[in-house]
């Protein structure tokens, strides 16, 4: 028997059906329908790592490091595994000793059986309490400190890290448009718009993109805060070429940290994630606390649906984001309310996300070989399933972004 229909003999006998894919195995052997999407297991590491890691953790260290390709098109491949896996009830499918054992004896008979292959040099290595202050800016750096050079390879002339608002269809209307509009939007909902020279509080200012607009199109008084010492130098250098020292202070600062009170806004756009469950309620309160009586706050933030994991997923939170935690909307809402605020405003902006990944995933394809020189490429090749996978989430309804307008009762 090849290795590629040993493979298929075992996956097939465990998952309710024939295989999903067409399966090219390191000796050259195939199984598998030959007109689904194609799948190379390269080496037989891959199979250790999902001994040690079944399910997605495993095949995303195998695909990051090259010991599993897929021929075809990422997204219409993973679409097509998440469709099959739902129709024979997958999700919740939970191995049984047999099955296990069967694994087991696939493994020995094909000589891959082992210690764990080492992690990924890409996956994160956090350590220290969760969310503690130094934990927290480790795991912000593992992100965003990748250089300034690789996001500006992706992201638009803002350097917007999160969803854009999309206001038209036009062919000329792109992801840039989509981010000032979005901006626009945040900074009329906090009401930047009904004086010059109000203060404004910008809390995980990413790139600057909100700071800089705030100040620049509505006079305001901005102090944005990150803990990310390359994106302060990043935004240094745009406050100084656009002669806005004046206005924009950006720190490097935990939002813990915050000495300021008495901003006439705050807002913070896609950092709620990244603050925890339980230091989500400090964060609120520091929100909340900022504000002058009768001040608004704008918070843009994604969500999970009731029922599904609250992280990003095993890949996300090993490669990605460790330690985020994302909840249905409503707790949020409620999480907000109880640290004093009063809602006035839920915004969903899914789809407007989806998009927003369209066109970063479009430039990160355009740009890749350069990306590839710039972190190598198994680190381009965690962003491309990091992309293909989060805009799949973001169509398929198991992520979600809102803005929330609130205010301090006066």
């Amino acid at each position: 028997m090849t290795v590629a229909t040993a493979i298929a003999d075992v996956v097939e006998r465990h998952t309710n059906g024939p295989l999903p894919v067409h399966l090219t195995a390191w000796d050259g052997s195939s199984a598998g329908p030959g007109d689904a999407p194609r799948v190379v297991i390269y080496r037989p590491e891959a199979l250790r790592r999902l001994l040690w890691h079944p399910g997605e953790l495993g095949v995303a260290q195998a695909y990051v490091t090259g010991e599993i390709d897929v021929r075809d098109d990422l997204d219409a491949t993973l679409t097509h595994l998440w469709t099959v896996a739902h129709e024979r009830g997958l999700s919740s499918l939970r191995l049984s000793p047999r099955s296990i054992l069967d694994v087991i004896r696939l493994a020995r008979s094909l000589g891959v059986l082992g210690l764990p292959p080492a992690n990924p040099k890409s996956q994160a290595s956090i350590r220290g309490r969760r969310h503690s202050p130094a934990r927290d800016r480790a795991a912000i750096s593992h992100h965003y400190d990748l250089s300034n050079e690789f996001y500006a390879l992706i992201l638009d002339e803002h350097m917007a890290y999160s969803s854009a608002y999309w206001t038209s269809n036009e062919p000329g209307y792109g992801l840039a448009d989509a981010q000032t509009d979005k901006l626009d939007r945040v900074c009329r909902k906090v009401r930047l718009d009904t004086r010059p020279g109000m203060r404004l509080l910008d809390v995980g200012c990413g790139w600057g993109s909100l700071s800089l607009h705030a100040a620049e199109r509505f006079g305001a008084h901005v102090v944005g805060v990150t803990i990310s010492r390359e994106q302060k130098a990043f935004i240094d250098a745009r406050v100084a070429a656009r002669g806005l020292g004046d206005l924009v202070d950006i720190r490097v600062q935990d939002y813990r940290a915050i000495p300021d009170r008495g901003f006439d806004a705050v807002a913070s756009i896609e950092m709620g994630e990244h603050v925890g469950q339980r230091n989500y309620p400090v964060y609120a309160q520091t929100l909340s606390d900022k504000v002058v009586p009768g001040g608004l706050v704008c918070i843009q933030q994604m969500s999970r649906p009731a029922g599904n994991h609250p992280g990003g997923g095993p890949f996300i939170e090993a490669f990605i984001a460790p330690d985020m935690y994302m909840r249905p909307i409503g707790r949020t809402v409620d999480l907000l309310e109880a640290a004093g605020l009063e809602i006035r405003d839920v915004e969903a902006m899914r789809e407007h996300y989806v998009r927003t990944v369209d066109a970063w995933y479009e430039t990160f394809e355009k740009n890749w070989a350069l990306l590839v020189d710039l972190v190598g490429e198994e680190m381009a090749r965690v962003w491309r399933l990091y992309l293909v996978g989060g805009r799949m989430a973001f169509r398929d309804g198991r992520m979600g972004v809102d803005q929330i307008t609130a205010q301090r009762p006066a």
